[in-house]
């Protein structure tokens, strides 16, 4: 089934990684979710180039100030 938001997702899709579910939110965050990791929207784009997805990661950084 195609995304008929895609495009528009895209831009504003912070995610470095190249892979087939980019843009399609749905598919992404369930992707993550299965993996007990959140997306690369959750992560400021210094953060997400470390392809960290865990919730560990995500926590920290909220701790130091760095997600609000």
């Amino acid at each position: 089934m195609k995304c008929l938001n895609q495009q528009s997702n895209l831009e504003n899709c912070n995610c470095t990684y190249s892979c087939s579910k980019k843009g399609i939110c749905c598919e992404c965050i369930r992707y993550h979710r299965e993996r007990r990791e959140l997306p690369a929207c959750y992560f400021p784009s210094e953060n997400e180039k470390t392809y960290d997805r865990s919730i560990a990661y995500f926590v920290r950084l909220y701790q130091q100030g760095k997600i609000r």
